[in-house]
């Protein structure tokens, strides 16, 4: 049942520039300002943090957009905190906005004596009063099963199903959708679907953990316009190591297309020095300044879905309706003209 009020939106430090771009998409959509909420999220000179709330967010439905992205520990706890400072302020509903999931790799133990780090996260979420989830391309879809709260996955690839039939449109017959990996084939083939597109894999054995021995070609890429699908991008010595084989293997253009990219270490210089033509991320993850000057990296916003998704989780209508490439059509009009 619909509330009566607005919904309300407040952010931290990690990707402000995200939360505000959501925040003017809600108030063009409901035709009146609705800004982050006016707050402070400082820390202490030993680096605690420290949150205030200068508004009266009693009975409020609110919503907290923090990715959790690198510093991952800085920023996971404050969105703990908010979270924490919101309930303890009587707000009737607080629902996490976390474009990006950080500690989602984690999600099992592969090994005996390690954390199931996703999981951990889940609880520490829950009992700081978090009672819903909105975040995009978990790294693996059962985190869902580790809350005991409602949890909406919403996912890039009906946002990529229109770019790439946007800037791709006079080669589309040519098209190839590659999968970096075997673990990663679900999500490629969701994209390949999308665009009628065939589907290939890149097999991958790692001699040690960090270091790829061999790479092999599942399918024929001879004379394709390769575009490998996945969700996470680090180091990038796998996907620029990945681009290369394909191109060995007769590949006409290699492009790749990464929910989010983390871009730690030297990860800009390699794909700049890639075979690469482009990388396409989300903004999920606040870009930095190497990755904006990046020639080969473009960046999608995903503030339209964000904001239309909480939106409807405040309205109380569909959020799965997201899930349709089509319906986002009049969302991402000014960025991919119909026709």
């Amino acid at each position: 049942m619909p509330t009566p009020t607005e919904p309300k939106l407040i952010s931290g430090n990690a990707n402000q520039t995200l939360a505000k771009a959501v925040s003017r998409r809600i108030s063009m959509h409901r035709g009146q300002n609705i800004d982050l909420l006016d707050a402070r999220v400082e820390r202490f000179n030993d680096g605690e943090i420290f949150v205030e709330v200068y508004e009266n967010v009693r009975g409020e439905d609110m919503y907290i957009i923090q990715p959790t992205s690198n510093p991952a520990n800085d920023n996971l706890m404050e969105l703990l905190i908010i979270a924490d400072a919101l309930r303890r302020s009587s707000a009737d509903r607080i629902t996490a906005v976390i474009p990006y999931f950080g500690y989602a790799r984690q999600d099992r133990r592969a090994k005996a004596r390690t954390p199931i780090t996703a999981k951990l996260v889940a609880n520490m979420l829950v009992e700081a009063g978090v009672e819903r989830i909105l975040t995009l391309d978990l790294h693996a879809t059962q985190i869902q099963g580790f809350f005991d709260i409602p949890v909406d996955n919403l996912y890039a690839s009906p946002i990529y199903a229109l770019d790439v039939k946007h800037h791709f449109k006079d080669q589309m017959d040519d098209i190839m959708v590659v999968s970096p990996d075997v673990g990663g084939v679900a999500r490629a083939r969701d994209l390949a679907q999308r665009i009628g597109a065939p589907l290939s894999i890149v097999d991958k054995r790692r001699g040690k953990p960090g270091e790829v021995a061999e790479m092999t070609v599942i399918g024929d890429v001879k004379d394709k316009v390769c575009l490998i699908i996945d969700d996470i991008v680090d180091t990038a010595g796998t996907l620029c190591k990945a681009a290369e084989v394909l191109m060995e293997n007769g590949a006409k253009e290699v492009h790749s297309y990464i929910t989010h990219g983390v871009l730690s270490g030297p990860a800009v210089e390699r794909i700049t020095n890639s075979v690469m033509k482009n990388l396409v991320i989300t903004d999920t993850i606040e870009a930095t300044d190497a990755v904006k000057a990046a020639p080969n990296i473009r960046i999608v916003p995903t503030a339209p879905m964000f904001a239309q998704a909480i939106i409807n989780t405040w309205s109380g209508t569909s959020v799965s309706s997201l899930f349709d490439h089509e319906t986002l059509i009049p969302l991402y009009e000014g960025l991919y003209h119909s026709g």
